[in-house]
């Protein structure tokens, strides 16, 4: 084992997603509006965007595609007003951290790993931009710097829970299924890993289980049973 993949949203970073989300698209909203965004029509169309980026097939990025659709809906103009969007990110976007708690257990685990000498990746289900990415990450203290990679919708080509997205990060980092673990919360999205070869560790704190799946089959536990996990593997 020599490389592990972390989830973001309810594993780094503990969240109440239905509460994120609605925050989300009433500040997205409110800055869009005076640029002709009507909020629902605007919510909707996000919606169908990132659907069309979960059903990507490789051919164009998650950011050409999310644009490409959100295009059919509201026409050319939304590529000149894309830079609406970047300026929410960088500023509106961090006023959601509220929404978000905070396990000090995330970032020590990310340290004792890396100075286990583990290559770390942030394997966030890459529907966001980079900056946004970024920005959730250090609400969960933990440091953009300590990973190799964080997929974003800029450098992505499928989405969670596809394992042809677990497949690409693999191909970018040179290493080999076996080699990697997955750990995340998400009994769908995060164990979509495991079809290609890839270990998997589910999280509990923020456990999400929408299939009801049998999770007595998988590894699980906290952070701290996380690293014993780790430590008897190698």
């Amino acid at each position: 084992m020599t490389t592990i993949l972390f989830d973001l949203d309810g594993t780094l970073l503990p969240m109440q997603q239905d509460e994120f989300t609605m925050a989300y698209f009433d500040r997205l909203s409110k800055k869009l509006a005076p640029y002709g965004y009507e909020p629902k029509r605007l919510i909707d169309g996000v919606w169908q965007s990132t659907k069309a980026m979960v059903m990507n097939n490789g051919k164009q990025t998650n950011e050409q595609v999310f644009w490409k659709e959100f295009a059919g809906i509201f026409g050319d103009k939304v590529y000149s007003d894309a830079v609406k969007f970047d300026e929410f990110y960088e500023t509106d976007f961090d006023k959601l951290k509220s929404h978000n708690s905070y396990n000090e257990q995330a970032n020590q685990t990310i340290q004792t790993l890396k100075e286990k000498g583990f290559t770390l990746v942030l394997a966030s289900n890459p529907i966001f931009p980079m900056a946004a990415q970024k920005k959730r990450m250090l609400w969960a203290g933990v440091n953009p710097d300590d990973f190799a990679l964080i997929t974003s919708y800029e450098n992505s080509h499928y989405c969670k829970p596809n394992p042809l997205y677990y497949k690409e990060i693999i191909e970018k980092i040179g290493v080999k299924p076996g080699d990697c673990l997955m750990v995340g919360n998400d009994t769908t999205e995060d164990a979509a890993a495991m079809p290609i070869g890839v270990d998997f560790f589910l999280l509990t704190d923020c456990l999400l289980n929408n299939e009801r799946k049998d999770i007595s089959k998988y590894s699980r536990g906290s952070f701290m049973q996380l690293l014993s996990y780790i430590d008897n593997l190698n």
